[in-house]
């Protein structure tokens, strides 16, 4: 009876100090078990690779820190660039309308002055003489000034008056020209010949012409005297 009573009283629920004890008891354990399967060199390898890890950490928020300070510069770098190329192609764009403006401009200007030279060559084109002696010598002293001819009114109206008396039809058959088979012929009596060697360039080829006939006869007198102004008598 007494070894009965023995045995209940020995197991009878552990108190609060007691499941503490054992806990820490077993952890002990544990540890030890722990420690004793970690081979000789274990110690060193945890401690060689415990500061290489905290150096790691270190070095990787420096290569953070660098790397963002590099995208910042890169990034400030490419604005840069951007407002350069932005200011070279504004300025390319001005160059480029300037250009076409200007260019315009010359065309508008070449233009203007295409349609005053149509103008003027139709003004002159259009501009009519009267069919008479008046009218020939007005006319031949157009032409005769276009291709720098000398010679006046006066100095041609004395001559064709002396010479055939302003018919252009007038033809001399008797002096030594007619002898030798070539008359002197039109206003300013000028033989075949002289007519075909002193030609004026856009006039007529017809020697009896009044107004071929007198610019041919001018244009050898300026030859062989300087002006018709000068001829005075038969040349």
């Amino acid at each position: 009876m007494p070894k009965n009573i023995l045995t209940r009283g020995h197991s009878r629920s552990l108190t609060r100090n007691h499941k503490i004890a054992i806990a820490g008891v077993g952890t002990l354990g544990a540890a030890a078990l722990a420690f004793s399967a970690v081979p000789a060199s274990g110690h060193t390898t945890a401690t060689s690779e415990a500061a290489p890890a905290a150096k790691v950490a270190y070095s990787s928020e420096q290569i953070k820190d660098v790397k963002a300070s590099v995208t910042d510069q890169l990034a400030g770098a490419s604005e840069k660039v951007a407002a350069i190329d932005a200011k070279k192609q504004a300025a390319a764009d001005a160059k480029k309308k300037a250009e076409a403006s200007a260019a315009k401009e010359r065309a508008a200007k070449e233009s203007t002055s295409r349609s005053a030279e149509r103008a003027e060559v139709k003004q002159v084109s259009t501009k009519s003489y009267a069919n008479n002696l008046n009218g020939w010598i007005s006319e031949a002293l157009d032409i005769m000034k276009e291709k720098g001819i000398p010679g006046s009114y006066n100095g041609l109206h004395k001559n064709i008056m002396r010479e055939s008396s302003g018919n252009p039809k007038a033809i001399n058959d008797w002096d030594i020209n007619a002898i030798n088979g070539v008359p002197s012929k039109g206003l300013l009596q000028v033989i075949p010949p002289t007519f075909k060697a002193y030609h004026v360039a856009g006039t007529s080829w017809d020697i009896y012409d009044p107004v071929a006939n007198i610019t041919a006869a001018a244009n050898y007198a300026a030859d062989k005297y300087g002006t018709i102004d000068n001829v005075n008598s038969a040349y």
